[in-house]
């Protein structure tokens, strides 16, 4: 039995260490020894799980991405109710709000792990960002159905727009969170055009 706590789930137990030390002192600060000692375990539980620490930073990555599916669901689902701008700004916030941001802070500070994922998904673009775009692609494109954004409207292209302009609002972890206003402004202004009906869509039959 490792020194430490008894891990019942030690992969997420290591995770969740992984997470509060990007959210505390960013990606310089990860280390092995940084993450099992934040964990409360023995190093040795790290190498018994991933063959190094590219490949837990790597599975990391894949875990907080797969997060991704449960937000997409639910911000499709919205479709049609409360405002277009209103429901992308909440899944921006939620989005950005959380550990995304260090996410791809981390992403883009280790080359390894950046070629790694590159590697094991070779679609392009950054891990976690390109995944929350299809989530907006495909809401926009669900309103677009409802008619609540113009039938022209290039969702593919708006959506990493979107992305790209909500990380730039929450990239700072040591400002404040922007405010829901802000937020609200900066996808109203993205969706300037698109727009066609924002008011909540009602029975049709």
């Amino acid at each position: 039995m490792p020194t430490g706590v008894a891990l019942r789930d030690a992969r997420e137990q290591l995770f969740d260490a992984a997470e509060r030390i990007l959210l505390r002192a960013g990606p310089s600060a990860l280390t092995s020894r940084a993450v099992t000692t934040e964990a409360g375990c023995a190093k040795g539980v790290l190498h018994r799980h991933f063959a190094d620490f590219d490949a837990f930073l790597a599975e990391l990555v894949r875990d907080r991405v797969a997060r991704i599916d449960g937000w997409a669901a639910a911000l499709r689902g919205a479709a049609g109710t409360g405002s277009v701008a209103g429901n992308l700004a909440a899944a921006l916030t939620d989005l950005f709000g959380s550990v995304a941001v260090a996410i791809v802070a981390l992403i883009t500070f280790r080359d390894d792990l950046r070629a790694r994922l590159r590697r094991a998904g070779p679609g392009g673009g950054i891990p976690l960002l390109t995944e929350a775009a299809a989530m907006v692609a495909s809401y926009l494109a669900a309103e677009r159905e409802l008619g609540r954004v113009s039938g022209d409207a290039d969702v593919d292209a708006l959506a990493p727009a979107l992305i790209g302009a909500g990380h730039l609002l929450f990239a700072d972890r040591t400002s404040p969170r922007p405010e829901a206003g802000a937020v609200r402004k900066v996808v109203a202004s993205v969706l300037a055009g698109a727009l066609r009906d924002d008011a909540p869509v009602t029975d049709r039959t």
